[in-house]
């Protein structure tokens, strides 16, 4: 029997392609890489899947192709008991990821969108109702984002990554927002195009102002550092409320699918009644056991006595 949804992602859903090197190339250059690898990817499917180990009964709504690489991009997901009913198959070829990481855990991806770019408000839309959290990311189009947000009937988790112009009256229905330093500014401004602050590593003070333009709550990742957590003091004091939260301390080898990682079980604990502290928390466990192996779906823990 089908466990009620907990969290439905709407997103996309790649194959990784990733050369593993000493280096990464610089323009122009051509590095040799020790080895590659085949894996699912995507941040859609990746949040799914993380989302799903972390305990909460997930679905993904997305698209692939009618190719080979379909079954790659899904084989994971399938595996965990992700609910793929609402996976759209399209003439478009399935999304590839092409990934360079380095020996220093360092990585730079490049993505051909396909079958995500047709994940537009007519899909979703054509896709019905979304049960459960929400988790969205900047893989597919706008106006996808927009219709899957319309339609939801819970809190919606927004992973602006990467960052597309979304109106403000979208942007402010994150709850959490979560993005890393570089996207965070980037929201801040497409809120406030007229600010020209540039925060040098003063990121509560970027948390904080996420929170005084609308935004409810917001999620800060920092990679090694953490991240910070913000959202609104009682009405009676106003302002925002900022706590940073510490990383655990493990030597990577591969921060593909990291962030994901980090998305996916955040969804997942807030679905299950913790708060966003303690999600938070729990997530970023999560996501450092995961950059302790290569790849990225593959890397995601398939038990959590460790956490």
């Amino acid at each position: 029997m089908q466990q009620d949804i907990q969290v439905t992602i709407v997103g996309s859903s790649n194959v990784d392609i990733t050369a593993l090197m000493a280096r990464l190339p610089g323009p122009g250059e051509t590095v040799l890489a020790d080895s590659y690898q085949l894996s699912p990817g995507g941040k859609g499917a990746n949040q799914a899947l993380a989302a799903q180990l972390a305990g909460a009964a997930t679905e993904f709504i997305g698209a692939v192709g009618k190719d080979s690489h379909s079954e790659v991009a899904l084989g994971q997901l399938d595996g965990a008991g992700v609910k793929l009913d609402r996976v759209a198959r399209s003439s478009q070829p399935t999304g590839v990821a092409i990934i360079q990481v380095d020996s220093g855990a360092e990585n730079s991806i490049a993505v051909v969108s396909g079958a995500n770019s047709t994940m537009t408000d007519q899909a979703v839309k054509a896709a019905g109702a979304i049960d459960g959290i929400l988790v969205l990311q900047g893989e597919i189009p706008a106006s996808g984002i927009k219709a899957a947000m319309d339609a939801a009937t819970d809190r919606i988790v927004l992973n602006l990554a990467p960052v597309i112009e979304l109106d403000r009256d979208y942007l402010l229905k994150a709850n959490p927002l979560v993005v890393n330093e570089h996207e965070a500014e980037a929201v801040l401004h497409q809120l406030n195009p007229h600010l020209g602050l540039r925060f040098n590593g003063r990121y509560e003070r970027l948390a904080a102002m996420l929170i005084e333009e609308g935004i409810t709550s917001v999620v800060i990742t920092l990679g090694a550092s953490g991240c910070l957590v913000a959202d609104k003091f009682p009405a009676e004091n106003g302002g925002a409320q900022v706590r940073p939260l510490p990383a655990a301390k493990v030597k990577a080898v591969d921060t593909t699918g990291a962030g994901d990682a980090f998305t996916g079980a955040l969804a997942a604990r807030l679905a299950n009644g913790e708060d966003l502290v303690q999600a938070a928390e729990f997530a970023g466990k999560f996501a450092a056991l995961t950059v302790q192996a290569h790849g990225a779906q593959a890397s995601y823990p398939r038990s959590l006595e460790n956490l």
